[in-house]
C-alpha cells in the first residue's frame, strides 16, 4: 500500500464519521510495516469530551496495540491537520513522520479552526488568556517527582 491509499482510509473515516454524526470530519490511522496498528475518529458529539480527537484515538490504539508508548517506527495519517493538543501528543508518541489532507484554512472555512489556540501558545505564558499559576508545594507531603526519579535510576 502506499501513502495515497493510507491517506484516502484516514479521509473515509472522517467522512464516515460525519455522515453518521458521530462526531466532527476527522479520521486518523496509525500504519506499521505497511499494517494500520491504529485508527480513530473525532467523538467529541457523542462522548461531551473535548479531547476525543481522531489522532488521539489512534495513538491510544496503536499503543496498546504496539504494547509501547514509542511509535517512532510508525506513520500516522489525518484527515485534517493535528490540532495542538493531537501534535503534542504525536510528540510524546515520538512519531515522526505525519501526514494530512485537509489544511487549516479549510478547517477554518468549516468553522474547524485550531488557530486561536496555536496563537495562544505561540504567546509568552503572561500574555495568554489562560494563565498558569505555580503554587507552593506542602514539603510534609511525599514528593512524586523524587519517588520517580529514585526508583529509575
Amino acid at each position: 500500500m502506499d501513502r495515497n491509499h493510507w491517506m484516502q482510509t484516514a479521509i473515509e473515516l472522517a467522512y464516515e464519521n460525519t455522515r453518521r454524526e458521530k462526531g466532527r470530519p476527522f479520521g486518523a490511522i496509525i500504519v506499521k510495516d505497511g499494517k494500520i496498528v491504529g485508527k480513530g475518529v473525532n467523538q467529541i458529539l457523542a462522548t461531551h469530551d473535548p479531547t476525543m480527537h481522531a489522532e488521539l484515538e489512534a495513538i491510544r490504539e496503536a499503543s496498546r496495540t504496539l504494547a509501547t508508548s514509542d511509535l517512532s517506527d510508525c506513520e500516522l495519517y489525518a484527515s485534517g491537520k493535528p490540532c495542538p493538543m493531537c501534535l503534542a501528543a504525536i510528540y510524546w508518541a515520538n512519531i515522526q513522520r505525519v501526514y494530512y489532507a485537509y489544511t487549516e484554512e479549510e478547517a477554518a472555512e468549516a468553522g474547524l479552526s485550531a488557530q486561536y489556540v496555536y496563537d495562544q501558545l505561540a504567546l509568552p505564558e503572561e500574555k495568554r488568556e489562560i494563565q498558569l499559576t505555580p503554587m507552593e508545594k506542602d514539603t510534609s507531603v511525599k514528593n512524586p517527582y523524587a519517588l520517580w526519579k529514585e526508583i529509575n535510576r
